[in-house]
């Protein structure tokens, strides 16, 4: 482990930091959660969650639109739908990483003690949403938020707290369950609308 900062999103250099974050978490996510300040500040990375979220609804947008235009349905109900699809999941990115954040804290502070706060986790997951730019490919974007729930929050905890393999296994999969629960109602309810 080296003694280096992880990248932090930086609202002066909105694209390249958020360009630098997304490559640390992705391709070396224990690198970068072992040198995660949990102890920050808010904003940045609720701001991150948002610019993610923003491009991850635009790409599926975009699927979306093209998917409805090759096969002969499109209509300007659609191009609606699409967008305000796109901007729901942009706007709604850092509220989302907040609740799977307060989820987790119970987590955390049922089977590792009163070590975290609120701030704290949320700064882990906004930064394990870095996968919200799959999230837009069909089928991949299910297998990213299991990844970012499981093994990114599962880094961040065990880099944070120093918990042992099976109090981490415990703690994310009794996170995980509720998340994927309500991720799970919230595409079924899409669905059927």
């Amino acid at each position: 482990m080296t003694n280096d900062k992880a990248p932090e999103f930086d609202l002066q250099r909105p694209l390249t930091s958020a360009i630098s974050v997304i490559r640390a978490v992705l391709f070396s996510p224990r690198t970068f959660y072992s040198n995660l300040e949990v102890d920050g500040p808010m904003r940045e990375p609720a701001v991150f969650a948002l610019l993610v979220g923003a491009v991850s609804g635009v790409l599926g947008a975009a699927v979306a639109l093209t998917s409805n235009v090759l096969f002969g349905d499109f209509d300007a109900g659609d191009l609606r739908a699409a967008l305000v699809g796109a901007v729901l999941f942009a706007v709604l990115s850092p509220v989302g990483v907040g609740v799977t954040a307060a989820i987790y804290l119970v987590s955390i502070r049922t089977f590792v003690g009163k070590v975290a706060g609120f701030v704290e986790v949320y700064r882990m997951a906004a930064y394990a949403a870095s996968v919200l730019v799959f999230a837009w490919i069909p089928v991949l974007g299910a297998f990213a938020f299991t990844y970012a729930l499981m093994v990114l929050m599962g880094l961040g905890i065990r880099s944070a707290y120093k918990t042992s393999f099976i109090t981490t296994v415990t703690t994310v999969f009794v996170g995980f369950v509720p998340v994927a629960s309500i991720l799970v109602w919230v595409a079924i309810n899409e669905v059927a609308l």
